[in-house]
């Protein structure tokens, strides 16, 4: 089923057990990250199952229009990038980023810091998404961002500027990929002293933090740093292709693989992350774990089982906020009320994401009381057949689809999705995998 097919709702029937093993598409993360920086290195970088998507695509048109030579392998996820050494072949580009966040802001950064005369833009919900932090940490240094619409929002006009201060500061508690960016972008500006990247506040989402600097390292770059509050990229490193790098897979995807193993029965095996995963998102097993749910984990693989009723839980999730969604869904086959706690960051991800799972759960029967940064569930007896709005949001689609497994706790129910579509952004191909382990057929 390509995106293109699928229909305005899909109706997804009660299922009482699930089980089979799914091969997961590439990390989002990891994707988007490792062509800026094949794209920013020296030599040619051979990438291995990057994934197919809407955001990834976003970044492949981007680099393309900045004079990025890339082409796909025949047949294939792999693309060979030729990278640029720091120097932009196009210096004047109007750049459409759709909704990715991890498109817009490394390329920001990049972008301020090579110089040249850039406009970004995205769709409607990517103008209301903060990108402040990362404009004013560049621009206290020198560089020249402007706005073009609201203050602290894209769309952006970036200009020459000149670096003059190899100390940045940035706050940590928005988004971390206004970190990443900084770091990404941080060698560029690093050519004749050290720079050093301060970061104000809290940290949230420090396992993407870790992703960054484990692919710098890859491309050659290191960062020391003093705990999560200073990072210092020594003077005279410049990134270089590894020639073949792969893609791990969607660690955030394979959450809703691993919760309807939990919910209904399993086992269910997920391929192409393990126990040597980059992505902090795997641990979100701790998260079942915590549920009552068995997690066994290979190399390269994590299996989930049920042990009946899920136990209720209450439990920070500043460290993996979009996998967190996922248990809020399972929690509505808990035997009590789940607390998701630090979990501010949704309201600034492809939708106001508590207010969105508030609302949608509520339609279920579910009770729920929504905070500035927590969500309470508790689960009624028996779900209530609804109808899901996903508000072009991936992750709105996929794990609502866990609401009509019946499990132990015999809660399942008929769910309508709307919008199906809106999953091509990370995984084109979700609402058949996720048939493929339901055994049914979608409506």
């Amino acid at each position: 089923m390509k995106p293109a097919s699928y229909p305005r709702h899909i109706d997804l029937n009660p299922v009482a057990h699930v089980q089979g093993t799914v091969k997961l598409p590439g990390s989002k993360s990891i994707s988007n990250r490792i062509l800026l920086l094949a794209a920013l290195s020296r030599g040619t970088t051979k990438i291995m199952d990057l994934l197919a998507s809407d955001d990834t695509l976003v970044m492949l048109m981007a680099l393309q229009q900045l004079g990025v030579k890339w082409e796909q392998v025949e047949g294939t996820q792999d693309y060979i990038v030729h990278g640029v050494d720091g120097t932009l072949p196009v210096h004047q580009a109007d750049l459409f980023m759709g909704n990715a966040g991890t498109a817009i802001r490394p390329l920001t950064a990049a972008l301020a810091v090579i110089g040249g005369d850039y406009t970004l833009h995205g769709v409607p919900r990517m103008h209301e998404r903060p990108i402040g932090d990362l404009v004013d940490a560049l621009n206290d240094v020198g560089m020249r961002i402007e706005y073009t619409g609201n203050p602290g929002y894209p769309p952006l006009h970036i200009r020459r500027g000149m670096l003059n201060a190899h100390r940045m500061k940035v706050r940590g508690n928005v988004s971390s990929q206004f970190l990443t960016a900084l770091l990404m972008a941080a060698p560029l500006m690093a050519k004749d002293e050290p720079m050093t990247i301060e970061v104000i506040g809290e940290l949230i989402s420090k396992p993407y933090i870790e992703i960054t600097l484990n692919l710098m390292r890859r491309f050659g770059v290191d960062v020391q740093r003093d705990g999560w509050q200073s990072f210092t990229i020594a003077a005279g490193q410049h990134y270089q292709g590894p020639d073949v790098i792969h893609v791990e897979g969607d660690a955030s995807s394979a959450s809703y693989f691993l919760a309807a193993g939990a919910i209904a029965g399993g086992p269910i095996r997920v391929e192409g992350v393990g126990k040597d995963s980059i992505q902090g998102d795997v641990r979100f097993v701790e998260a079942l774990r915590q549920m009552g749910v068995t997690i066994t984990m290979g190399d390269n693989w994590i299996e989930a089982a049920s042990n009946g009723v899920l136990k209720a839980i209450d439990t920070d999730f500043n460290h993996i906020p979009d996998a967190a969604m996922t248990i809020a869904v399972a929690a509505l086959y808990a035997d009590g009320t789940s607390v998701l706690r630090n979990v501010a960051s949704w309201r600034v991800k492809e939708t106001d994401r508590l207010a969105a799972m508030a609302t949608e759960l509520r339609k279920l029967g579910a009770t729920v009381e929504e905070g500035e940064d927590y969500l309470s569930v508790t689960p009624p007896q028996q779900l209530t057949p609804a109808t899901i709005d996903t508000y072009d949001d991936h992750r709105m689609a996929m794990c609502f689809s866990l609401a009509s497994l019946d499990g132990a706790a015999r809660r399942g129910t008929q769910v309508r999705i709307n919008d199906p579509k809106c999953v091509a952004k990370t995984f084109p191909d979700y609402f058949r995998v996720f048939q493929h382990i339901a055994e049914q057929t979608l409506i």
